[in-house]
């Protein structure tokens, strides 16, 4: 004590004499250690230190450790506000498995975003791209949705939600808020050789700030019987206070015996003997108040002696069953103190709280191990019947208890219920510890079902497997819980544990549909594809009325782009479960690649009638209405989607990339601003917003949110090749040329790249270079009318007119709607047969409708148009006019290039386009 109240009056930010912010308590089991916790954080609390405590009863994971603490420093300190949002999160993420969000699989995220400004501005602006401008934003979305897919993390929920890392920095930052206003932030990690296996790597992490400065001020105190494990905490070893907690000495005892009125030299050697200074052991010895060697020492283990002799001095027969009785349950409350002690329950819960083996924190006790061994193991000796009878009364009250709660709790929502779960377990191993031979295997069927939440729920099953073994010894149990404990401990401790569960033999054909059913489902979480379907068809064999298996399946084909499959398995699980809302919703979000936005609509509002709630499926149908370019409608269901959960970046960036859509740059680069400051990690809503910022000219913005995703992910080729096309746009072409290059040596395939270097060697003046790569790129896909397009363009202007020409006919001929490759068709007619014979097309081309208006395409638009169709001489008007807009050097070196190629094409066309380039050069001269 004197030691800790030392430590607790330093100043912690000190440099000559620091205070001890690590401390490790260790020693064997009833030696002390949660005795001398407990002492400690009462001291702490009267120096004005918030503290928290948690064991291996409170928590079976991260978030339950994170969620746990930060209840207790509440409690003290006030709500933790920006904590219990993240925990929302998490919990949203966690909840997200169960309901697909939006994938890449369709045109993805920012599906005309990405492909737009990749290709240049959808719209008919020479001076920006003119012929990738007018490319097929939809089409050439799809291919390069694959292209992002390669190089950067999933735009899914199960990316990036459900982050433990987020809670933690959210943890951390209520720790530096309330160390502002406390001398010491205490944190106690009892029973730290059973929590270490899920804590100790997140509790290194946070120590060694990977989540967020650590104040100077936090004090962390573990407690176990082993040391620290050497090799994980080495880079902190000579931070570690060491507390080895001995045995009493022989004065300890004596003065301890003396204190509790036990004098009798005999009885005070024979307690010293048994207890061999364990200080639990003393105390119930000493509770016992023994006046003879004889109450003592009767022989056999001495924990056991201890307990006996303690339980036979209880002069209350009432309190003597009922501590017997009350060993018997995982944990304590009032309710289950009742229910175990029966009519003797009166009074007990008061009086057992204040007993020395007795501890715990909120709701529950639970008795220390030593103690509760001790008689579970005589419980079960003394009277075989009476502990099967015992244990199926606590079951049947468990079970009675979770059919009240089940009136109330749809079943769908069963397993993520802790209240739910808790009754189930408690019922599981009560059933289990009656009746160990017949109950196996419908604790297993459980085991399976518990796996198929997360981890953590999973240890808490196997645990109580574990408890159950021990309890009864169990061969069969002890096997069982043996090799889920070794399967939990590898790297893969759910699709492990679902498969040593798979061996066992008598599970029914139902149960074994749901174990293939996680496990493809946890596959397809970890980008296994492949290995899912082979699981999922598997659970299908197994039960085909199995909804979710059916469901799943869909998901994972929708994932491939095997949209009609997965159509058909929705549908098949949509039959056996019409109520399935997120089935319905993903089969709405399997019909948007083929262009079916009707059909997706229909889904997905069908989805919300049965679950207004879904926010991932309203923003889903804003990205249906957006690919219908019904921006209004879009932006309005993606409003509502952030009404709900207004931390959900795919739809922050889809609602993005609707205003981006409509010309609202602004709008666009606010929500995709608002992303970025709930995660700065996302290299997509960064790319997005730094092609925003491009397709507005601001090209430095772009050049610097293209380098940020770039520092996330170097490996992003598709954000290398938007950097590269803002360069080309901006005219630096030698560094345009570098990062198409940089993303084509991570990805050789990607054609736009290729095509789009083309461009760029083009617009610099090399074209036999340009026509090399739009030729490689054309090889990898034929069907590039843009590309073609752009190669007619770069043999037109080098002169060879009849491989333009072929190359210009195969482009309108590949995508007749094409805009980009009419102009070009066109400009190729007029440059060899002059303008008379092309000015009706020339005027329909040009008075088509620009997506979206801004003030560029309608002033290059405008220029066009005073250059070709009209009658008065308006260039000088519409040249300045276009310059006010303030294009890119690379976009007026591509307007220059056609108006080079018009000063040749008869008297009024070529008068004009001279003038025009002479504005144009004295402008940017000046």
């Amino acid at each position: 004590m004197a030691l800790f109240a030392e430590n607790l009056s330093k100043d912690p930010q000190s440099e000559e004499d620091p205070a001890e912010f690590l401390v490790h308590v260790r020693g064997v089991g009833g030696v002390g250690k949660s005795t001398l916790l407990r002492q400690w954080q009462e001291a702490a609390r009267r120096a004005d230190a918030v503290t928290a405590l948690v064991d291996e009863n409170d928590v079976h994971g991260v978030q339950q450790a994170l969620v746990e603490l930060a209840r207790q420093l509440a409690e003290q300190a006030g709500p933790c506000k920006d904590f219990d949002k993240a925990v929302e999160q998490f919990q949203r993420g966690q909840a997200s498995q169960e309901e697909p969000m939006p994938v890449e699989g369709e045109v993805s995220v920012s599906s005309r975003v990405v492909t737009q400004a990749a290709l240049g501005a959808a719209s008919l602006i020479p001076g920006a791209g003119v012929v990738t401008a007018m490319a097929s934003p939809d089409a050439a979305a799809r291919g390069l949705d694959r292209l992002r897919s390669a190089s950067q993390a999933r735009v899914r929920w199960r990316g990036t939600r459900g982050d433990e890392a987020g809670m933690s920095r959210a943890f951390v930052a209520e720790l530096e808020r309330l160390c502002r206003r406390h001398k010491w932030v205490v944190l106690f990690f009892d029973t730290w050789e059973q929590t270490a296996r899920y804590l100790d790597v997140w509790l290194l992490s946070l120590l060694e700030e990977e989540f967020g400065p650590v104040p100077a001020n936090v004090m962390v105190v573990l407690a176990g019987r082993d040391e620290l494990a050497e090799r994980q905490w080495a880079p902190l070893r000579a931070q570690v206070a060491d507390v080895p907690l001995e045995v009493f000495t022989e004065s300890e005892t004596r003065s301890l015996l003396t204190a509790r009125g036990v004098t009798d030299p005999s009885v005070v050697e024979a307690v010293l003997q048994l207890s061999m200074g364990l200080p639990l052991l003393v105390e119930l010895l000493a509770l016992a108040r023994p006046h003879t060697v004889e109450a003592v020492d009767a022989g056999g283990d001495l924990a056991d002696v201890a307990v006996e002799r303690f339980v036979q001095w209880i002069t209350d027969p009432k309190q003597r069953e009922a501590v017997r009785a009350c060993a018997l349950p995982l944990q304590l409350n009032e309710d289950i103190v009742a229910a175990a002690a029966g009519p003797r329950a009166e009074g007990v819960w008061d009086w057992l709280c204040g007993q020395p083996f007795v501890s715990g924190r909120g709701g529950f006790k639970h008795y220390h191990a030593v103690v509760r061994a001790s008689m579970v193991r005589q419980e079960r000796t003394h009277s075989p019947q009476g502990w099967a009878s015992a244990h199926l009364r606590l079951a049947d009250t468990h079970a009675a208890w979770r059919a009240a709660l089940e009136e109330r709790l749809p079943e769908a929502k069963q397993w993520t219920d802790p209240i739910w779960r808790r009754y189930r377990l408690d019922e599981t191993y009560h059933r289990l510890c009656a009746h160990p031979g017949t109950q196996l295997t419908p604790a297993l069927d459980q085991l399976v079902h518990a796996a198929g939440q997360d981890t953590a729920v999973l240890r808490q099953w196997i645990e109580a497997l574990e408890q159950a073994a021990q309890d009864t010894t169990d061969s069969a149990l002890l096997t069982w819980s043996r090799r889920l404990r070794d399967a939990l401990g590898g790297d893969e401790p759910v699709l492990t544990c679902l498969g040593v569960l798979l061996s066992h033999s008598q599970l029914s054909a139902e149960t074994r549909s749901w174990a293939h059913t996680y496990r493809g489902s946890r596959l397809y979480l970890c980008d296994r594809e492949r290995e899912a379907l082979t699981e999922l068809d598997r659970a299908i064999a197994h039960n085909p009325r199995n909804a979710h298996a059916w469901a799943r399946r869909g998901e994972t084909h929708r994932w491939l782009d095997n949209s009609d499959q997965a159509i058909a398995d929705f549908t098949a699980a949509l039959e056996i479960d019409p109520t399935l809302a997120w089935a319905l919703a993903s089969r709405g979000q399997a019909h948007l690649p083929g262009d079916r936005q009707d059909q997706a609509i229909a889904d997905l509002t069908a989805a919300l009638e049965i679950d207004p709630t879904l926010a991932w499926a309203l923003a889903s149908r804003g990205k249906a209405h957006l690919q219908g370019d019904r921006y209004d409608q879009a932006i309005a269901d993606l409003t509502a989607a952030l009404e709900i959960d207004p931390t959900d970046t795919w739809a922050l960036g889809t609602r993005g990339e609707a205003h981006r859509q409509a010309g609202q740059y602004d709008r666009a680069i606010a929500d995709f601003t608002a992303a970025i400051e709930i995660d700065p990690t996302l290299p997509w809503v960064l790319g997005i917003r730094g092609e925003t910022h491009q397709q507005a000219g601001r090209y430095d913005q772009a050049i610097a949110d293209l380098t940020a995703a770039l520092e996330i992910d170097p490996t992003y080729a598709w954000a290398l090749g938007t950097r590269g096309e803002t360069h080309r746009q901006a005219g630096r072409y030698d560094q345009a040329i570098a990062d198409l290059t940089a993303a084509l040596e991570i990805k050789p395939t990607y054609a736009w790249a290729l095509g789009t270097r083309g461009e760029t060697h083009q617009q610099a003046g090399r074209y036999n270079q340009a026509i090399a790569d739009l030729t490689a790129a054309l090889e990898i896909d034929p069907t590039l009318a843009w590309a073609l397009s752009i190669r007619g363009r770069a043999h037109r202007q080098a002169g060879h007119y009849e491989q333009a020409r072929v190359d210009l006919e195969r482009a309108v001929e590949v995508d007749p709607e094409d805009l980009s490759c009419r102009f070009e068709k066109l400009m190729f007619d007029t440059v060899e047969g002059g303008l008379e014979g092309c000015a009706e097309r020339w005027s329909q081309l040009l008075g088509s409708p620009i997506s979206p208006p801004d003030g560029a395409s309608t002033e290059t638009l405008a220029l066009f148009r005073a250059l070709l169709v009209e009658p008065g001489n308006r260039v000088p008007e519409a040249t300045e006019d276009l310059l006010a807009t303030q294009p890119g050097a690379g976009n007026l070196t591509e307007i220059l290039s056609y108006l080079a190629e018009l000063s040749v094409v008869g008297d009024r066309v070529a008068g004009r386009a001279r003038q025009c380039h002479n504005l144009i050069i004295e402008h940017t001269s000046s």
